[in-house]
């Protein structure tokens, strides 16, 4: 009989996966689905299919009815209070699976205790922004031991996601390691484009000619970055893609791997003194293309374009 499946957490990235779950899973029962704020959870259902989907009210409601329980919150703390009410009710057999972005050290630690309670785990971050999640193209970054991994693959490539990177038998936390690292691609990407487009605005080249060698030469993420700079994206939007709390919180996990491996990240600290700017700027609505809005005010520019 086909396992029963949970998934807890409904933020930007959790929703797209759990559209593409839904419709590509090849569930034999309706997914479970759990949000803190349940109007998020209860808005999402009436967009799934009729019958593909349930609400649960709590945590320990979505875990007790399900043989694998998927979770995607925003940070360390969220986490690890989600696993620690899980962990509340009989989990023995259950197989967690988590896809947040955290410190390594968390998802050691989350492992320990689910291991404890006799249940498995599976470390599961995923590369791609929102349109990613929505579009079934992530990247999976699955570890834990194979047996377990192996179940976990038949939601990732050609449902969830468009490739694997397959950590199998390996500690959980490297997939971790992994995700925040590759993260600091990201920012330092966006540190790039954003400085290239003040350069190309101020020096009278013009951010229409730089986007066309973006095209030709950077195509995906490059030319998708650029895009919500020039349209203004990054400050219209009433809910951010990237919120900025969240990419300073991946960038201090960031630089705390690298201090602790006597390395020093100084794109990562430029852009991370950035994100401070947005932070000062917009708040908690700013987001991580913000950057670009900071580099425009150290050039004499408006933060909006």
């Amino acid at each position: 009989m086909a396992p029963q499946l949970a998934w807890i957490g409904l933020g930007n990235m959790g929703r797209g996966m759990v559209a593409n779950l839904v419709q590509k899973g090849n569930l034999s029962s309706p997914l479970i689905i759990y949000n803190r704020t349940q109007k998020r959870a209860d808005d999402l259902h009436a967009k799934l299919p009729t019958g593909k989907s349930k609400v649960a009210t709590t945590i320990e409601e979505a875990v007790s009815s399900s043989d694998i329980i998927f979770t995607c919150v925003g940070d360390d703390k969220a986490i690890s209070e989600t696993i620690e009410t899980a962990l509340k009710s009989d989990v023995k057999g259950k197989l967690f699976v988590d896809c947040s972005t955290v410190h390594p050290d968390t998802t050691t630690a989350l492992a320990k205790n689910i291991n404890a309670k006799g249940a498995e785990f599976v470390a599961c971050p995923v590369f791609g922004a929102p349109a990613m999640a929505d579009a079934g193209q992530l990247i999976c970054v699955l570890a834990g031991p194979a047996s377990q991994v192996d179940k976990v693959k038949p939601y990732t490539t050609g449902v969830m996601g468009r490739a694997d990177i397959d950590f199998s038998d390996q500690a959980h936390g490297k997939a971790l390691q992994l995700k925040i690292i590759g993260n600091t691609f990201i920012l330092s990407m966006i540190e790039t484009l954003s400085e290239g487009h003040v350069a190309a605005e101020k020096s009278g080249l013009g951010v229409e000619n730089l986007q066309k060698f973006i095209e030709a030469l950077f195509p995906g993420p490059y030319v998708a970055y650029s895009n919500r700079m020039s349209s203004g994206d990054y400050h219209n939007r009433e809910e951010p893609l990237f919120g900025v709390d969240l990419a300073r919180k991946d960038a201090k996990h960031a630089m705390n791997l690298a201090c602790a491996a006597g390395v020093r990240l100084k794109n990562l600290e430029i852009a991370d003194g950035h994100l401070a700017d947005v932070q000062k700027h917009a708040g908690s609505k700013g987001d991580i293309v913000g950057i670009y809005g900071a580099v425009r005010q150290e050039s004499s520019l408006k933060y909006e374009n």
